[in-house]
């Protein structure tokens, strides 16, 4: 874009009666060579006469899975109905399955593989069950005919197919990918690329990174394609654009800062969204579960609703009456095995078959924790002398290859069987099925303000960092994910933990 010259007027001062302008003030030439050098701020390293590569169109697969559950829904129903010797079988399937498929383009049901969110376990299911419960509506406004239970039979092979593919999508979700380019400051560049480096469990892929002003992000491993200038620039969107096209990037994360807020962020996104690309801004919130998140607007402004966390209510209800009858139902059928591995601790080595430790619950308050003894008698005393052979950092102590265990006791640990007394604790109320780990007193003599949040809530059997790589984990990450369960749980998390659980035990890695 051409450069256009300011006239050596003050554009900015009252005008007299007949328009004459005054003079330009030192002050008013100073703001227009600002605005001068803002509007010509080059962004870095661009050839002007280089050309933005041709992006290849997405396939969409919308209208294949709209066409595969109209006719999954609609083709069995008229079968169905005509052979039950309904009335007007042909239009009532045909209308069945248009209001099916405008049900689930509605719920988001054919959104793109990758930009999806996931249906759940019961996606399929609900949809169904709002379709009957619209099909039963029309059916008492119409005063129709149709036999109720026939209807509900012939609408069925819909959800069954629905839920097949439903199935055959989570599969190939767990394996796709969003190919992310970050554009922003270094420091926030740096901060978004180490997360999202440090963890697997998320489908975003870093492919490339666009700086935002003189600095560079930290990681060597991260491609540069381009730069934007500290100042707003003509060339922003093209810019980003270019590196997204380059490396097939399906999503630009800004990670916002001083430099690129406000205007040059809004028509950044206007640019992107242009061409087809999707934007997605970095909070500086972290640890917050997206149920828990509300976004409004007000004023023009998009605001973020934070749902506090769940520490009573039904829930808490639930999770109470969860955790007692399922911990008695543990102790019912696990019976035989708790007699067996008894009578093997006792008479594998000398010592108590329990081993009784005063740990901190709830609150900070203590407890006396119940296990099998998987360590020699004498333990605690000798836990001094291999204080500096401990493996963790943080207040912890872990050894893999600790003499003072038992070879009973290491098969027990492998196996996390030495845990089960504590169901016990669980049916007393002082701990829970699942929550973070209880720590002994020196450990929570040591903890700051951030370590001490683990205390809000009971302490459990099992947790999310048992389930995400247990003592191989350090222990900032042992913390983070404590956190998070702390100020997101749910019965339907705990439910999922109980079930990874059974994984993790199976698999034995990280125990020792």
């Amino acid at each position: 874009m051409g450069h256009v010259e300011i006239p050596e007027t003050d554009i900015s001062g009252p005008v007299g009666l007949r328009g004459a302008p005054r003079p330009r003030t030192a002050a008013s030439r100073n703001r227009t060579a600002a605005l001068e050098q803002l509007w010509r701020a080059p962004t870095a390293q661009r050839d002007p006469a280089e050309r933005v590569p041709a992006r290849r169109k997405p396939v969409h697969r919308a209208s294949v899975g709209a066409l595969t559950d109209l006719l999954a829904l609609a083709g069995p129903a008229w079968l169905l109905l005509h052979l039950g010797e309904q009335p007007h079988p042909w239009p009532t399937a045909a209308v069945a399955g248009l209001l099916w498929t405008g049900l689930r383009g509605v719920r988001g049901r054919y959104a793109d593989l990758v930009r999806a969110e996931p249906a759940g376990a019961f996606g399929a299911l609900g949809d169904w069950l709002v379709l009957l419960g619209v099909l039963a509506v029309l059916h008492a406004a119409a005063g129709g005919s149709v036999d109720p239970p026939t209807a509900v039979v012939a609408v069925a092979p819909g959800l069954l197919v629905a839920t097949a593919v439903e199935g055959l999508r989570a599969g190939r979700r767990g394996r796709a990918v969003r190919k992310v380019l970050l554009v922003g400051e270094a420091a926030g560049l740096d901060r978004a690329a180490d997360l999202l480096n440090s963890r697997t469990d998320h489908a975003y892929q870093l492919v490339a990174a666009i700086p935002v002003g003189p600095g560079l992000p930290g990681s060597e491993n991260l491609q540069v394609p381009g730069r934007l200038a500290s100042s707003p620039a003509d060339d922003d969107v093209t810019t980003v654009l270019g590196g997204a096209y380059a490396h097939d990037a399906d999503l630009v994360l800004v990670a916002p800062g001083p430099q690129l807020t406000g205007d040059r962020l809004r028509r950044l996104g206007w640019g992107l969204h242009d061409a087809g690309v999707a934007l997605c801004v970095a909070s500086e919130l972290s640890g917050i579960a997206a149920g828990r998140v509300r976004p409004v607007t007000a004023a023009g402004l998009t605001l973020l609703h934070i749902a506090p966390p769940l520490r009573g209510g039904p829930q808490g209800l639930l999770k109470a009456a969860l955790d007692r009858g399922g911990a008695l139902f543990g102790l019912l059928v696990l019976a035989p095995l708790l007699l067996a591995v008894a009578l093997c601790v006792r008479f594998s080595s000398r010592g108590p078959v329990f081993h009784r430790q005063v740990r901190q619950g709830q609150h900070n308050r203590p407890f006396t924790m119940w296990k099998f003894r998987t360590m020699v008698a004498d333990a605690e005393a000798r836990k001094a002398q291999l204080s500096e052979d401990n493996e963790v950092d943080g207040p912890l102590f872990k050894m893999r290859r600790d003499p003072r265990v038992t070879p009973v006791g290491r098969t027990l640990r492998r196996t996390s069987i030495d845990e089960l007394p504590q169901l016990f604790n669980v049916l007393l109320g002082q701990m829970s099925l699942v929550g973070p780990r209880p720590p002994l007193p020196e450990e929570a003599s040591r903890y700051d303000e951030r370590e001490g949040r683990r205390l809000a809530v009971k302490p459990g059997l099992t947790g999310l960092w048992q389930v995400s790589g247990r003592s191989d984990l350090s222990w900032q990450e042992t913390v983070s994910l404590d956190l998070w369960y702390v100020d997101n749980w749910s019965v339907a998390t705990d439910m999922g933990l109980l079930a990874r659980t059974v994984r993790a035990v199976t698999d034995g890695r990280g125990a020792y």
